[in-house]
């Protein structure tokens, strides 16, 4: 028993720690971390390895597209799954042209959709897994709940949700162009972070075709509980198809000035430039 206590009482003699550590309650960022002479802790080294291994996870890690589908029907949402140019993982992150066109199967099944349907698309959202199988699993079908409400409620058609698998932002032009689709919404895992292995991102283009250059495209990004919520990405979200059905364009000629009515606790708010550490 004394034998342990030494090694911790020598432990904690060993750590330097850092007068900024009160701040971590208010950021997942790596401040204030503390030291072992020259050195990390071990800590905040297996901390720092975990996370890596987290976003190397999200890379690599394949979405598990029967649930999501199945998550989806759950929302009384037509779907259909298609695939790009990208025939694996390793394909798909050497070569980023394949991810952004859609193979010819794919391709093939979405005309037949298209003249199955037979009436004008008004909006198309694509589930691209993207960077981060993490994010489209973890923040995808909370999304679409969301939106298809505010959709809804805001005079918009029921979306198609078209599934593509190794996907990267520019292949919803293709699908956009092939739907003739008003608009199209690409939710796509974010490339990870340290900190956010789990966010998702939004594109936004009105009457996108193949050749569409970032441009041509809005963005909403960061969406996951710890950053931005589902109930404001949507709020923008048709904040931007409204002005765009209205001025016939997207993209950096379409300024977001959504006013979005957030609530905040004033008396939490803190100006951490006038507060010292101690005081926080």
């Amino acid at each position: 028993m004394k034998q342990t206590e030494d090694k911790k009482l020598i432990r904690e003699q060993a750590v330097t720690d850092n007068q900024w550590q009160v701040l971590n309650k208010f950021t997942e960022a790596r401040i204030g971390l503390g030291r072992a002479g020259p050195s990390q802790t071990t800590k905040d080294l297996l901390a720092f390895q975990l996370a890596h291994a987290r976003a190397q996870d999200a890379v690599n890690t394949p979405v598990n597209w029967h649930q999501l589908e199945s998550s989806i029907q759950s929302l009384s949402l037509p779907s259909i799954h298609l695939h790009s140019q990208a025939s694996d993982r390793a394909c798909y992150l050497q070569r980023p042209d394949l991810g952004r066109r859609l193979n010819d199967d794919s391709r093939q099944s979405l005309q037949s959709w298209k003249q199955a349907y037979d009436q004008p698309v008004e909006l198309c959202v694509v589930v691209a897994d993207g960077l981060s199988a993490t994010a489209i699993e973890a923040q995808a079908t909370s999304m679409l709940r969301q939106l298809i409400d505010d959709l809804l409620q805001s005079g918009f058609e029921t979306p198609l949700v078209c599934l593509a698998d190794q996907a990267r932002v520019a292949i919803g032009d293709e699908i956009a162009e092939i739907l003739d689709a008003e608009f199209v919404l690409v939710l796509i895992g974010e490339r990870p972070g340290l900190s956010s292995p789990n966010s998702l991102g939004i594109y936004f283009s009105y009457q996108a075709k193949t050749g569409f250059t970032d441009a041509k495209r809005n963005c909403l990004s960061n969406i996951r509980p710890e950053g931005l919520s589902f109930a404001e990405a949507s709020q923008r979200l048709i904040w931007l198809m409204k002005e765009a059905k209205r001025l016939k364009l997207s993209g950096v000629t379409l300024k977001d000035e959504s006013q979005v009515n957030t609530q905040i606790d004033t008396k939490k708010q803190l100006n951490l430039l006038l507060s010292s550490p101690t005081s926080i």
